[in-house]
């Protein structure tokens, strides 16, 4: 059972590597074949996660050699929360993908190519949130980042090219900070093991301030370019509004915040909650995700297309993450942590629901939108509730994340933060009923129709749907993993 994680990654890699191969057989069913794989990834880690719950926490040493000189890899509630997120998440993308690549991709191996992709992201992905050392963790990254490059510029049009070559020169500016940080951290501790890394840092610290809050900068600049930090944000609109569909999903309901994840195993394993707190870097995240949260939603207020609209809406959510992190108290970390899964739930919703809209009616500008409710009602009312989700009425999952950042903030001593909570709930509103409005209640059609959408499209949408309703209601399974998860980093 304690191979199940290594497993995980192993299959991703194996089926990324097989893919191209089995794909020349033009009858081959890439799409079957990729939602398999990642239905026996979901298996894995549904397996790893009760193993966990039996057992309890674990190390594992791939090839035999214990830390800190041997790789470690650590199966936490941290993992285990992500990997349950990013592998039903997948699941669910390549089961919509099935029904929507053709439209988006064409004829030809190109769907063969684009799963290939996908799985390799999806190990990387699986890879930095076990990692516990700083060189697997850029490892994994780098692999995830080209992927996910590769996932935008697939699609044969110059925008997702130009979109896609943005996205890598900054993300490879990032890269170059992240791995400078970590030769800082090197360089005064003589580990790249996260835990061996903790024990040296606080006498490295009194001995070389500059060079520990240096790294810890690049650490925060470098990852926070990758996860979309505002003001660090400028590739994420074109990348996740020119993508196809599944990748749209994909990078902003996943993407972005595994790389969240990986600075906050950073700032809370390697520098721990008490040095992070005795430095002013926590006030500067606060300043820039606040920031983020406000001016995503400003953005998103003035875009026509849909696409471009949920894109810019990611920017302020990740902002959320961020500024739960940053708050470094438990609800706040319990908040941040849950975010991640409600927001890659219903982004995802949301944007499936945005591509189904495109694949039946080819609409994209949201003033064309009006009496959608009537014409694709399944693929509305699943919209709305996304919608509703975002802004955070209670009832459904974004309310209670947004509820634990509140309750965070006020055990911070910061009550602003609440004020910031509700006024971007606000700012939320303003983008997202109108659209709700104009199509139940804008143009009215003579009649209502069904949607006639291919299952594989409808079936996602409602899964997800269900599960932004059941979680908003009963909440309490995932509040659970979510405060075992921050236990885990600030313990």
């Amino acid at each position: 059972m304690n191979h199940l994680p290594v497993l995980l990654v192993a299959l991703y890699l194996a089926a990324a590597l097989g893919l191209p191969l089995l794909g020349r057989n033009k009858k081959f069913p890439a799409g079957l074949f990729a939602v398999g794989v990642a239905g026996c990834g979901l298996i894995l880690a549904a397996a790893s996660a009760w193993h966990v719950a039996g057992t309890g926490t674990y190390s594992y040493f791939p090839g035999g050699h214990q830390a800190p000189l041997g790789i470690e890899i650590t199966i936490d509630w941290v993992t285990v929360f992500l990997h349950l997120t990013i592998n039903l998440l997948a699941v669910l993308v390549l089961i919509y993908s099935t029904a929507d690549l053709s439209r988006e991709l064409g004829g030809g191996r190109a769907k063969t190519w684009y799963y290939s992709l996908f799985f390799l992201l999806l190990a990387a992905l699986n890879g930095i949130v076990m990692a516990f050392d700083l060189f697997n963790i850029f490892v994994f990254t780098e692999i995830g980042t080209i992927a996910a490059c590769a996932l935008v510029a697939i699609r044969p049009k110059r925008l997702c090219v130009e979109a896609a070559f943005k996205y890598l020169v900054l993300s490879a500016l990032g890269s170059g900070m992240v791995l400078l940080g970590i030769g800082l951290l090197y360089m005064v501790t003589g580990y790249l093991n996260i835990g061996a890394m903790a024990q040296a840092l606080p006498k490295a610290f009194a001995m070389y301030p500059w060079n520990v809050l240096v790294a810890l900068s690049l650490f925060v600049i470098g990852l926070g370019t990758k996860a979309a930090l505002f003001p660090l944000h400028v590739w994420l609109p074109d990348a996740h509004s020119s993508a196809p569909t599944p990748s749209s999903a994909a990078l902003s309901g996943l993407v972005i915040k595994v790389y969240a994840v990986a600075m906050a195993r950073i700032i809370f394993q390697a520098y721990g909650a008490e040095l992070f707190s005795r430095i002013p870097v926590p006030d500067v995240i606060l300043v820039f995700s606040t920031a983020g949260i406000f001016a995503g939603s400003v953005l998103a207020i003035g875009q026509t297309d849909i696409k471009r609209m949920l894109a810019y809406s990611s920017v302020a959510q990740i902002g959320y993450i961020f500024l739960g992190f940053a708050l470094v108290t438990m609800n706040g970390i319990v908040g941040g942590i849950l975010h991640i899964f409600c927001h890659a739930v219903m982004k995802s919703l949301l944007f499936l629901a945005a591509g189904a809209i495109i694949f039946k009616t080819g609409i994209r500008k949201i003033e064309d939108l009006a009496g959608m409710g009537y014409r694709m009602p399944l693929t509305m009312a699943a919209f709305s509730i996304g919608a509703l989700s975002m802004v955070g009425i209670p009832g459904f999952s974004g309310f209670i994340s947004k509820y634990y950042l509140a309750f965070g903030a006020l055990a911070a001593d910061r009550p602003v933060y609440v004020a910031v909570i509700l006024l971007s709930s606000l700012l939320n509103a303003v983008y997202f009923f109108p659209i709700v409005v104009r199509a139940f209640f804008g143009h009215k059609e003579k009649q209502m129709t069904w949607d006639r959408l291919p299952w594989a499209m409808t079936v996602p949408m409602v899964v997800l749907a269900a599960l932004t309703v059941i979680l908003g209601i009963l909440p309490g399974g995932l509040v659970r993993i979510a405060e075992l998860a921050a236990g885990a980093w600030l313990n």
